[in-house]
């Protein structure tokens, strides 16, 4: 059993239209997905007319995935510093391999009901989109934050849009792999973890300017602070319609030990 915060209560107060915006990206075949994380694989494992019964059919799916896949959040166990997760845990003592995370698993992430900012950056640069490999800094996060007129405070979700998610059809340009994308640098993220964010995602792959092989800000927030990263969260009609605060809403699923989850993420006003 969970109990609400007085700041949740609070927040789910001032809620007015109850219009709810999906920050989810659909699942489906051929989707974007990181190197090295398992695609999203998606059958009818059983189709109408296979059995029948009478004048009843049924149908069934067989759903294979990574934890890391299409909208997710980050568990604090997946990525360790200097060989420990967050609280310094040692990595190698809290892993189990088909068991999972003993700590730091997804399991322990609760529902999330609580107050949310849009730092619309790309918006703020008056751009479609940003450019691949462009760093976010914390100047940049300021800025924007005023232009909007918004403040984060302690506890607030933190979305970050690049504009990115906009080539999320096109897997090798979106994935940046080879070619980049833009995201939050580490000046960036400790701008965030420094307002004492709840959690924070962006629309992105990595959240990070990506390729980044030492992955400087999945450390900091992660391993140094505690907070979970959200990615490839849809912030399109967010930004379109101007809102930058609202009530968050996300549950991932409860996957005992689990390094990520899948998630479907909402945003009222």
């Amino acid at each position: 059993m969970f109990t609400l915060t007085n700041k949740t209560v609070e927040t789910l107060g001032k809620i007015r239209e109850g219009k709810i915006f999906d920050l989810g990206m659909p699942l489906k075949n051929f989707m974007p997905h990181a190197p090295l994380h398992p695609p999203f694989l998606f059958a009818q494992w059983a189709k109408h007319g296979d059995y029948q019964n009478g004048c009843c059919s049924p149908s069934n799916d067989l759903i294979v995935m990574g934890g890391h896949v299409g909208t997710h959040v980050d568990a604090l166990g997946h990525i360790a510093k200097e060989g420990k997760i967050y609280g310094g845990i040692d990595a190698l003592e809290a892993q189990h391999g088909q068991n999972g995370f003993s700590r730091g698993g997804v399991n322990e992430i609760p529902p999330v009901i609580t107050r949310g900012v849009l730092l619309d950056v790309a918006g703020y640069l008056g751009v479609a989109h940003m450019d691949a490999n462009e760093p976010i800094n914390a100047e940049l996060l300021q800025k924007t934050a005023e232009k909007q007129g918004v403040e984060v405070q302690k506890n607030d979700i933190v979305l970050v849009r690049t504009g990115w998610i906009q080539n999320f059809d096109d897997n090798d340009l979106y994935t940046g792999h080879h070619s980049g994308c833009p995201g939050v640098d580490l000046d960036g993220a400790k701008w965030i973890s420094g307002k004492g964010a709840l959690m924070t995602g962006a629309d992105t792959l990595a959240y990070e300017v990506w390729p980044s092989s030492e992955l400087p800000v999945h450390t900091h927030l992660l391993a140094e602070s505690g907070i979970p990263i959200m990615e490839m969260v849809n912030l399109e009609e967010l930004a379109a319609e101007k809102v930058y605060e609202f009530t968050f809403i996300m549950i991932p699923l409860n996957i005992v030990g689990g390094t990520g989850s899948p998630i479907r993420p909402i945003a009222v006003v």
